[in-house]
């Protein structure tokens, strides 16, 4: 049987469907299949570039964030160190117009120095522009913001720690016997131990080795006769073997414990902790009867508390220092004299005084101020000198509690 070409065709479009052709579902389910995958695979590429654009955002905030907190904290630490030059500053103005009053007070006082004097009133926390007021409303808005506070202190009302140590001759350096046991007595009466009396005098004069000040003589005024008398111990101590370059003691004390290097030069009551048998809470007991200042002085009795006095005088106990002390508040002292007379009628029995060891004067002062600018503060002490004679001051030494 023969089949022409047209039969042909109509047999194959007769046949049915899959037989020599694709099924027409399948061709759309195969291209619905591309296309989800083509835009599964958009929304992926769409997705990332979302993630990584805000990645970007969250870096650069962080980073300009960083930038901006560093220049924060850069601006205020450049104003921080403004205030705090602007507040120092203050601080040496009053201590010029401090030193002024310290000046102006010896030449009213005729060199006495006493707890009634102007010195002696302390400054309550005041505002910088009530003084500044009155030259000028300008200044004193400056002033607004900052306070100041302050007071003066004799600091020869206090044991002077560099007594412990003399200079007989010139290159020498020789331990006190007298003012050791001052210092045992003044040890005793606040509950120490006097074994440190020594340990100290002996670290003090280990500490003076290189002192610029090591062979200064006393500070107070003295006379012809302690001149002289100054001279004759010299003179006894050259004789006694005592070599211009070495280190002596007085007779009874032993020199077992002054060994090894020199140490630092003690400056301040808080150099007692670098020796063997002080506590800080031995420290702070000591510190409103001790100091230590750069030459031997004397002890101003004007001003001295009752357990200095008592510490200086061997004949006088606590109680009598005390009323001596009450006595005084009515009258102060204007002369030796009348220390003198004073102790006589304490039933003190000595009958001559050393104006080595105590006097009506005062040459060292330590000066306590606090300025408050803003946020910034300045805790300031500083050891001024007076001159005995031209009342002229001078600035010893300066610390700072930033």
């Amino acid at each position: 049987m023969k089949f022409s070409w047209l039969s042909t065709r109509r047999f194959l479009r007769a046949s049915p469907a899959g037989f020599g052709q694709p099924q027409a579902p399948a061709l759309s389910r195969a291209s619905a299949t591309r296309k989800a995958r083509r835009a599964s695979s958009r929304a992926r590429q769409q997705g990332a570039a979302i993630i990584s654009a805000l990645l970007v955002v969250a870096l650069s905030a962080i980073l300009v964030s960083g930038m901006l907190w560093r220049q924060q904290v850069q601006i205020r630490r450049i104003e921080n160190q403004r205030l705090l030059s602007q507040a120092l500053w203050v601080s040496r103005g009053a201590l010029d117009w401090t030193r002024l009053i310290l000046r102006s007070e010896g030449d009213t006082s005729a060199g006495i120095t006493y707890l009634g004097g102007l010195w002696g009133v302390p400054i309550a926390k005041t505002r910088l522009s009530d003084f500044l007021g009155q030259i000028g409303e300008v200044r004193a808005e400056q002033g607004a913001e900052t306070y100041l506070s302050g007071s003066i202190e004799d600091a020869q009302a206090k044991f002077n720690l560099r007594n412990l140590v003399t200079s007989p001759a010139p290159g020498v350096l020789q331990l006190n016997a007298e003012q050791i046991s001052a210092y045992q007595r003044l040890l005793v009466s606040l509950g120490a131990n006097s074994q440190l009396a020594k340990n100290t005098a002996v670290q003090v004069r280990a500490s003076l080795a290189q002192s610029a000040t090591r062979f200064q003589t006393s500070t107070s005024t003295t006379t012809s006769s302690s001149t002289t008398s100054t001279t004759n111990t010299a003179a006894q101590a050259v004789q006694g073997g005592s070599t211009g370059g070495g280190f002596t003691d007085s007779p009874g004390i032993d020199d077992d414990n002054d060994k090894g290097g020199a140490p630092l030069q003690m400056i301040s009551v808080d150099s007692l902790l670098d020796i063997p048998g002080y506590t800080p809470e031995m420290v702070e007991q000591l510190r409103p009867f001790v100091t230590i200042l750069p030459t031997p002085t004397a002890v101003n009795m004007n001003t001295a508390s009752a357990q200095v006095i008592s510490a200086i005088v061997p004949e006088m106990n606590l109680s009598s220092a005390q009323a001596l002390v009450a006595r005084r508040e009515t009258v102060f002292f204007r002369n030796i004299s009348d220390v003198q007379l004073a102790l006589t009628g304490s039933g003190v029995q000595s009958t001559s005084i050393d104006p080595s060891e105590m006097d009506v004067t005062t040459s060292y002062f330590l000066i306590h101020g606090r300025v408050q600018h803003e946020r910034a503060e300045v805790d300031r002490t500083t050891l001024v000198y007076r001159d005995a004679m031209t009342h002229t001051t001078r600035v010893v030494r300066v610390q700072d509690q930033l």
